[in-house]
């Protein structure tokens, strides 16, 4: 059975679960004081290489919001989970003007093309200037930023992206209830699903049925190669309107393959590349 729950204060920790990626936002003040706390609302805003840009989200009072709001730089650092302590000692409400990472095992670096500094110990760092600032009535800052280097550590950067994640151990946070004590879990047990398209595999979402295909014939189709999907979508519901078909069936399908020289030998090659 389900059950609706009622859309409540801090319902997307508490109520709705919000797997998380941990990170430490890094930034000066007008006094050019550091300032580092943790956020994990954070998401990428522009794909593209050309104008590589990520979302961040601050409460509007944080003292990080007010930096970037006045110096519009800032520095978002993944700490590994080794040092998930430490980042939660940047979380506490220190005053006005203290350092939060003096508190920690963290240490300070030069950042390469923003003024705030970046932090050693994080294997996956983001400098990021600004862009767009919005307030939300009654709610979160958030912050449109142009990323304007993406820093790793170096024997990081030519790894595949398995390896590379395991190599950083990042931690997801899971919410909280009181305010106080936060969930995070680590990598635990990582497994692989292959998804088995191609890369240009988005070109067979382009493909419009226009009549009714049974689950076996789908399948069967799923196996052609995107980039000729469509002509095969509709050069089959062609041959079965032909036969006075009101559906694709796979006897159809395969019937019409054969006609067309794809034999199943064929087909099974298909079936192995998307598969492998």
């Amino acid at each position: 059975m389900k059950k609706e729950a009622k859309i409540r204060p801090f319902w997307y920790s508490d109520v709705w679960l919000f797997p998380k990626l941990i990170t430490i936002v890094t930034s000066l003040d007008r006094q050019g004081r550091v300032n580092a706390a943790p956020y994990s609302h954070i998401m990428q805003y522009d794909v593209m290489a050309k104008n590589p840009r990520m979302i961040v989200g601050f409460r509007q009072d944080s003292h990080s919001f007010q930096n970037i709001c006045d110096t519009r730089e800032f520095v978002v650092n993944c700490p590994p989970a080794d040092y998930l302590d430490d980042m939660m000692e940047t979380a506490r409400f220190y005053p006005e003007g203290v350092n939060e990472l003096e508190h920690t095992r963290f240490t300070m670096i030069p950042s390469l093309h923003v003024k705030p500094p970046s932090i050693k110990e994080c294997p996956q760092i983001a400098e990021c200037e600004a862009e767009e600032i919005v307030r939300l009535d009654k709610s979160s800052g958030i912050v449109i930023a142009k990323i304007k280097a993406l820093v790793f550590d170096e024997e990081l950067i030519d790894m595949g992206r398995e390896e590379r994640i395991r190599r950083m151990n990042l931690p997801i946070g899971l919410g909280d209830e009181d305010r106080q004590d936060y969930f995070h879990t680590t990598l635990g047990h990582i497994t692989m699903h292959k998804l088995g398209e191609t890369p240009d595999g988005f070109k067979g979402g382009e493909v419009r049925l226009g009549m009714a295909w049974d689950a076996d014939a789908l399948q069967s189709l799923m196996t052609i190669p995107p980039m000729v999907r469509k002509m095969v979508t509709d050069q089959t519901e062609g041959y079965c309107r032909g036969k006075g078909d009101d559906k694709v069936t796979l006897a159809r399908f395969n019937a019409y393959a054969a006609e067309q020289g794809m034999t199943p030998e064929l087909l099974e090659r298909f079936q192995k590349k998307k598969a492998g």
